[in-house]
Order: structure tokens, then sequence, then C-alpha cells
């Protein structure tokens, strides 16, 4: 879980802790994609007219999968090894 929870904060996908409504799933993808956490929910509601259902599996899996911003900075990081 925390390999995948790695990936999605490595390309960006992170739940920020502000502009949270439920879980931040919105903002998160709205930062990502360069929009705004609002336009971002009305689109996520405007595909689930088109895609009925579909955001309500989506939603609590995405909420699952991507990591917290503050778990996301309290992780340490470690350099990879170096070659000289």
């Amino acid at each position: 879980m925390n390999d995948i929870q790695k990936t999605f904060a490595d390309h960006g996908f992170v739940r920020p802790r502000e502009d949270r409504v439920l879980a931040g799933v919105c903002a998160g993808l709205g930062k990502r994609f360069g929009l705004a956490p609002w336009p971002a929910r009305i689109l996520f509601i405007l595909i689930l007219f088109v895609l009925p259902g579909s955001q309500i599996l989506v939603y609590p899996i995405l909420a699952i999968l991507m990591p917290s911003e503050q778990s996301v900075m309290d992780r340490p990081s470690y350099p990879g090894p170096t070659t000289a």
C-alpha cells in the first residue's frame, strides 16, 4: 500500500490539507491538473451525470490510494545511492 501511495505522491496526486470538503480527492485532482477546488468538484459532479455511479466507486478508492499532503511531508526522504 505504501508503494502505491508513494507512486501517487510522486506523480502529484496528493490530498491537500486545505480546501477539503470530504476527503480532499477533488481538491487534490484539481491541484494536480491546474484547477481550483470548486471547478474540480463541479466537473466531478458533471461527470457523475454522464457516467452515473462510476464516481461513487472511484472516489472512495482514490481517498484510500491518494496520500494526504501531511503524510507526504512527514515521510523521511532517503537519497538514492550515489556513485562517485
